[in-house]
């Protein structure tokens, strides 16, 4: 694949992506809401156990696929220090400049503090069960993060324009996992309490900033490809874990009041 060419329109390619995202989302929420109609509410999942499990499993393969190819230093890395370089040499300072500024929406401090509100918004409606589920959710990926940080030992690319600078290891990224996680269970708390005329704008906003904060690591050239699907990967199957349980916990008793 030609990284130098990639560099050249890494911001058109950036923005693709984001298109085919949301249209992917746009597409999985209408067949979700078909599949919804004419059941009864106390049935009306928005994640069910067989979608959770497909899509753990699946990421887990991708993940594990990428960490095998990082650990071995295979044909993946190649690409991925030829890509950083390439970017490195052809990335505008200006567009570094405002890549850095939208970045920060996936920082450990500012999700650390939004994830501390929303907790104490939902014990403060007494949403109990779905506060415990958006903590557990939380804390456990930046546990799972750490220690994938801590085992591979992943050195960050070499880039030299000053606007972000990273002290920690490289592999998976922590930003691209995280805005998973946190964007991701953001939304599912959201579309459990908002009315349904809010879920479509939920989803939209939420695969936006997943896909933003992700990919701007590697245009800022602190992470490599590699560290961002990784990250992907690990982020979308684990918060799939988290709210698929809770989602079945929250259906449970639902039927049970209706018994």
């Amino acid at each position: 694949m030609d990284t130098e060419w990639i560099s050249r329109h890494a911001l058109s390619l950036w923005a693709a992506l984001l298109v085919l995202a949301l249209g992917g989302a746009d597409m999985a929420w209408r067949r979700a809401m078909r599949r919804r109609e004419g059941q009864d509410a106390a049935a009306r999942a928005f994640l069910r156990p067989a979608t959770v499990v497909a899509v753990v499993v699946a990421m887990l393969v991708i993940a594990t696929a990428i960490a095998v190819e990082v650990r071995e230093a295979a044909g993946l890395t190649v690409f991925d220090a030829e890509l950083a370089t390439a970017l490195r040499d052809n990335m505008p300072l200006a567009v570094l400049r405002a890549v850095a500024l939208v970045t920060h929406a996936g920082d450990p401090i500012v999700v650390g503090i939004a994830t501390l509100v929303v907790f104490l918004a939902l014990l403060w409606r007494r949403h109990f069960r779905l506060a415990a589920s958006w903590i557990t959710t939380l804390v456990g990926t930046a546990v799972i993060n750490s220690a994938l940080k801590a085992w591979f030992q992943r050195e960050r690319p070499l880039h030299d324009h000053g606007f972000i600078v990273e002290h920690s290891y490289s592999f998976p990224s922590g930003h691209a996992s995280g805005s998973m996680v946190f964007y991701g269970m953001l939304a599912y708390v959201a579309l459990v309490l908002c009315p349904p005329r809010w879920h479509r704008t939920i989803v939209v906003a939420a695969v936006s900033m997943i896909t933003i904060v992700g990919i701007s690591r590697i245009l800022l050239q602190v992470h490599y490809f590699s560290d961002v699907m990784a990250g992907y990967a690990t982020g979308l199957a684990w918060v799939t874990l988290c709210a698929g349980s809770a989602e079945y916990f929250r259906l449970r008793d639902g039927r049970k009041s209706l018994a």
